[in-house]
């Protein structure tokens, strides 16, 4: 087990008539290797719940465990958690600060104590697991694109060598190639190194095509906890609380209530395509019969 939430519960300017409970009794357990999808509108309590993870923010109420000991627990090595769980904020390209790509990534491995030679060799590996040869070692990461920028911090999180990644909304502001792309290293990640992913996102299609679970959190209470099928059958109450399935799944409803026989489970434009064109070869195989 990776990390197990027993009722956390968090309180913003308690005491104060700006109080604010940003989560109530929330309870789950995040097994190692997962691939989970963490959704919500904006003021949910997902980004809140995520920097519970690492240590970040102290919960008022509850416990929480990395490898089945409690993070609150007297004398918990709070550093050392951070090195494990890492977390990549939104627009983490405005953290990058360095005068050349390679410097920036090795930023976090000196501060845990590494050598200079250490850090470097992590940070070539990070590069390289993100996509960046070593052409860019040298650039300015001011220089390259919002896609680029957001790999090189990500990179930097990995030199830490982490066992969970948590990234928030790290789409965010980025065109629909760069989104591709970071999507495709963050899977490949999660494939090849049997990393723990947590994906804070507002894209239900981005979920949904990797994400083998998803948390719903709504007004700082976790609302669903399944599948992206499992989750998507309750589109209409995910609507009721600012949220949607992906489009994919109207339109197989709208099929499905039009009298088309297709499989309602589809969430994705690949099983889609599958899906209708195993519905075309039925019908034709009925034609010729």
């Amino acid at each position: 087990m990776s990390i197990k939430a027993v009722d956390l519960n968090c309180i913003y300017g308690g005491g104060t008539a700006f109080e604010h409970h940003a989560l109530f009794d929330v309870n789950l357990e995040i097994e190692d290797g997962e691939f989970i999808g963490l959704i919500g509108h904006t003021g949910s309590g997902k980004s809140t719940l995520i920097q519970h993870f690492n240590g970040l923010i102290k919960a008022n109420a509850g416990e929480l465990y990395y490898n089945g000991e409690n993070i609150y627990s007297d004398g918990y090595d709070m550093k050392e958690l951070r090195g494990k769980v890492g977390l990549v904020f939104q627009y983490p390209e405005h953290q990058l600060f360095e005068v050349d790509v390679l410097s920036d990534v090795c930023f976090g491995p000196r501060n845990q104590g590494l050598s200079k030679e250490e850090a470097e060799e992590r940070a070539k590996k990070a590069l390289e697991l993100v996509g960046l040869n070593s052409s860019y070692y040298k650039q300015s990461p001011f220089e390259l694109s919002g896609g680029q920028k957001r790999r090189v911090a990500i990179a930097g999180v990995l030199a830490m060598e982490p066992e969970v990644l948590i990234l928030d909304e790290p789409t965010a502001g980025l065109d629909p190639r760069g989104r591709d792309e970071i999507l495709t290293q963050i899977d490949q990640l999660h494939r090849e190194r049997n990393m723990t992913i947590i994906l804070v996102s507002h894209s239900m299609e981005d979920v949904a095509r990797f994400a083998d679970r998803l948390i719903v959190m709504d007004h700082g209470q976790k609302v669903f906890d399944d599948t992206p099928k499992e989750v998507f059958r309750h589109y209409r109450e995910l609507e009721s609380i600012g949220l949607a399935a992906p489009q994919i799944t109207y339109l197989v409803h709208d099929l499905k209530a039009g009298g088309v026989d297709i499989d309602d489970e589809v969430t994705t434009v690949e099983e889609a395509g599958r899906a209708i064109l195993a519905l075309w070869n039925k019908l034709e195989g009925r034609q010729q019969g």
